[in-house]
């Protein structure tokens, strides 16, 4: 493994390389190639005065890194003559300047791709359409608990193949994978976990059997001593069994007539075999609000049952209070809690996150709105009236959201003029119309059942404003 390492630094050396995104992922990736001896032009559709793309130049030149740049709406047109192509993750594989290039002899990969081939230590992959980060993050917080050298990267936020010459051997390497980093993915991890597969990033994908397919990917290229875990509660992730090269391991929070795999009974996380329960978790000892995250600890301790112990999977429930941006106390204010989750970027995820507070008995201040991405809104707007009288929207698809409520309210027998509904042109607005309605013993929650892309580069530039506007309310005197 380390003779392919040393292959591919030898391969660099003099080569032409683009990379097309100067984003989170592909930042370190620039600079770790261009040391590697590489002639590097980097690609982004941002103009070149843009402050952000502005910034990064500026960094980067501070840092002594000599690259090209092509900047702009019609930057993939200026796409010839290269050796090495790697691009960003979500750049669909098949646009036509990259088939162009691939026809011309050009190498298309991405930095997790590289990376996957390169990695000489075992590797855990985690996709799903919902709860991938949380898992994520739990198998990595089990596995360092169990004592592991743990490396956490991925989707998640991390890139990793910088870092390629420190992980070792025995170390273990957990990714959360996205739809767009397998999509043209012909390696797949060691153990392999799909939280669940529901309709999701349509307005990317071409259609659903799209989205499934590169799902799909994290199983069929597996060793064959690899292990495949499935939750057998969603149908989505249970039919890629039959792709499974070795071993495959269930989960499911609600079916309980498996004889193998991972179960909640009653109150308790158990280990099932031939039909006899083995418990290892209350179900009380997990910090963690909410049902689905019951579901993430049976899915992360599929994934770690052969590396750790049940006390290791223990201490990790007691301790850890979640991920940013999922449900994250931020801030109680005059005897109000304030909840930033800007991750939930579909319907079926502010589902979750309402499901949590209903579980809870909460009465919720609402707001909620950003981009579509051709999702699903069906059952939305019954899982805001059950938890919320209040609802603020602010965002593109706020109309969607208030259709899905006007429609679906008397399912729960609420009517319309219960309700209050207010559109806001700005999270300015939004916060300050959601600390005049809330009351004491109430919450606040962001949930905006869709991307951040009508108003900001990701969700977590979202969560952070919103958070920053939340710490500068004033108490009330």
């Amino acid at each position: 493994m380390l003779n392919r390492l040393e292959q591919f630094r030898t391969f660099l050396k003099d080569k032409k390389i683009a990379v097309l995104g100067v984003g989170i992922s592909n930042r370190p990736l620039i600079r770790y190639i261009n040391g590697l001896g590489a002639t590097v032009t980097a690609f982004d559709q941002l103009k070149s005065d843009d402050p952000v793309l502005s910034q990064t130049r500026r960094s980067f030149a501070e840092e002594g890194i000599e690259i090209k740049w092509v900047t702009g709406p019609d930057y993939l047109d200026h796409l010839h003559g290269f050796d090495l192509i790697f691009r960003t993750p979500k750049m669909r594989h098949d646009l036509p300047q990259l088939r162009a290039e691939r026809e011309r002899g050009a190498i298309i990969t991405s930095e997790m791709e590289v990376f996957m081939e390169l990695c000489p230590a075992r590797l855990f992959g985690v996709t799903g359409s919902d709860g991938k980060t949380t898992t994520t993050t739990l198998i990595a917080r089990m596995l360092e608990q169990a004592g592991y050298t743990v490396h956490l990267g991925g989707n998640i936020g991390t890139p990793l193949l910088d870092r390629i010459d420190t992980i070792q051997p025995d170390d273990m390497v957990v990714l959360e994978l996205s739809s767009f980093q397998l999509m043209s993915m012909r390696k797949s991890p060691d153990v392999a976990l799909v939280t669940n597969i529901t309709p999701n990033h349509l307005d990317v994908h071409r259609d659903y059997q799209e989205y499934i397919d590169a799902k799909r990917n994290i199983a069929l290229y597996q060793p064959f001593d690899g292990r495949l875990i499935l939750n057998a509660g969603n149908y989505g992730s249970r039919m890629l069994g039959s792709d499974a090269r070795g071993e495959v391991t269930y989960f499911s929070r609600t079916r309980q007539e498996l004889s193998d795999g991972f179960l909640l009974e009653d109150d308790q996380l158990v280990y099932r075999k031939g039909g006899v329960s083995h418990p290892f978790l209350n179900a009380s000892d997990i910090l963690l609000p909410g049902r689905h995250n019951l579901e993430n600890y049976l899915a992360a301790a599929a994934v770690v049952w052969p590396y750790v112990r049940p006390e290791h999977i223990r201490a990790v429930a007691r301790a850890f209070g979640g991920v940013a941006h999922r449900l994250e106390l931020i801030r109680v204010l005059d005897d109000v809690r304030w909840y930033n989750s800007s991750i939930d970027t579909s319907p079926t995820r502010t589902k979750a996150a309402l499901q949590a507070m209903a579980d809870r008995r909460e009465q919720v201040v609402l707001i909620t709105g950003g981009a579509d991405k051709k999702s699903d809104y069906t059952g939305l707007g019954e899982s805001i009236v059950e938890v919320s009288r209040t609802i603020i929207f602010c965002g593109a698809n706020a109309d969607l959201i208030e259709q899905k409520i006007r429609y679906e309210a008397a399912f729960k027998g609420v009517r319309v003029d219960e309700l209050t509904m207010i559109h806001c042109d700005s999270y300015e607005e939004a916060v300050e119309a959601a600390r005049q309605h809330a009351r004491p013993g109430e919450v606040v929650v962001l949930s905006p059942a869709g991307t951040s892309f009508d108003r900001f580069r990701h969700f977590e530039e979202r969560g952070n404003l919103f958070r920053d506007l939340v710490m500068a309310l004033p108490e009330k005197e």
